[in-house]
């Protein structure tokens, strides 16, 4: 339930609809508008009578929030959300790109892409310390090296870190030592450790399920949302369908319709999309055109011998050429890189 305010109304009658709102059992969410007020109610509304709110000669009119995500919702947040992390923001009028090997495999190795990345213009470095693989004789990254490894290409380069939590027992190294905290596409309903990052005050980074819905989507980013962390980025990453050329299906459509209905970033991942190093770059030129706030990219320095996904890694030179060439896509779109 919305409740808008009249234009010019008192703060302190906006206050006395607020506290009758929580006596009655609502949590309320208020939005500050350049002409107006909402107050959206979040919990159990039963109790509250729409026609004494309609009544209040204070409030504008009455709405309902027909989707089962309320923080997550346009509605309840007009305004678009940026995620600053570090002085670097994800959103606005921002296309920011996150780069870095699938997974670290060693400190010249990703201190090396590192730069690399840096200098094409990247302004996270990812890279995988704990891995999540389909089969559990794949390897499963460097764990706790791995993370002190990241940290000291981040030392090095100044770029923050942006990794996968697999496990809620991780999750106060992670907050003590990465930037931005991956939630993945396997974990991505994995409800207690959504709520368990949702107690932090670290940006999340929120994949979408292989066969999740964008409804399903918002959902999750709604536990955490709930928990009172606000800073949730999501990210679009393919979906599985019939098709077997590609690693995933990518569904470019999920950005502009996450955009009408959320107020939260998406990123788009055209590496685990694809599979196909190939087709990073045109997937990752078609994200910006259709709204994205930026990329998650998979760059490696020696594809071929690459510990997990060389397949779908470009090099950093290749990386160098994309970010030139979505520079003159971004000028177009209004975005700065």
């Amino acid at each position: 339930m919305i409740i808008v305010i009249k234009p010019k109304t008192p703060k302190d009658e906006i206050e006395k609809i607020k506290r009758k709102m929580e006596e009655l059992g609502s949590e309320v969410i208020e939005y500050v508008g350049e002409n107006y007020n909402v107050l959206g109610l979040i919990g159990d509304t039963s109790s509250i009578d729409p026609d004494l709110i309609q009544a209040n000669r204070n409030v504008e009119k009455l709405m309902y929030v027909q989707e089962p995500y309320k923080k997550a919702n346009r509605l309840l947040h007009p305004k678009n959300t940026v995620v600053t992390v570090n002085g670097r923001k994800i959103g606005g009028n921002e296309f920011t790109i996150i780069a870095g090997p699938c997974s670290v495999e060693g400190e010249k190795q990703i201190t090396g892409i590192a730069e690399d990345i840096k200098d094409a213009g990247a302004k996270f470095l990812r890279g995988g310390a704990y891995k999540p693989r389909t089969s559990p004789y794949s390897f499963q990254g460097m764990k706790k090296e791995g993370l002190e490894l990241l940290k000291r290409a981040r030392k090095k380069t100044g770029l923050p870190i942006v990794t996968e939590l697999m496990s809620v027992d991780l999750i106060d190294e992670f907050v003590e030592n990465v930037d931005v905290i991956q939630i993945g596409a396997r974990n991505m309903q994995n409800f207690d450790l959504l709520k368990a990052v949702g107690k932090t005050d670290k940006p999340i980074l929120l994949k979408r399920g292989m066969s999740a819905t964008i409804e399903e989507l918002l959902m999750s980013a709604e536990y955490i949302m709930a928990e009172g962390n606000e800073k949730v980025i999501l990210c679009e990453r393919g979906i599985r369908t019939f098709e077997k050329y590609t690693r995933n299906t990518l569904d470019l459509s999920a950005i502009p319709i996450i955009k009408k209905f959320s107020h939260l970033p998406v990123i788009v991942d055209p590496s685990h999309a694809s599979g196909l190093w190939w087709l990073v770059e045109p997937l990752a030129k078609a994200a910006l055109s259709v709204g994205a706030d930026g990329l998650m990219v998979e760059v490696h320095n020696d594809p071929a011998n690459a510990k997990c996904d060389g397949k779908q890694s470009i090099k950093p030179e290749g990386f160098k050429r994309m970010v030139k060439s979505l520079k003159e896509i971004a000028k177009i779109e209004g975005k700065v890189i």
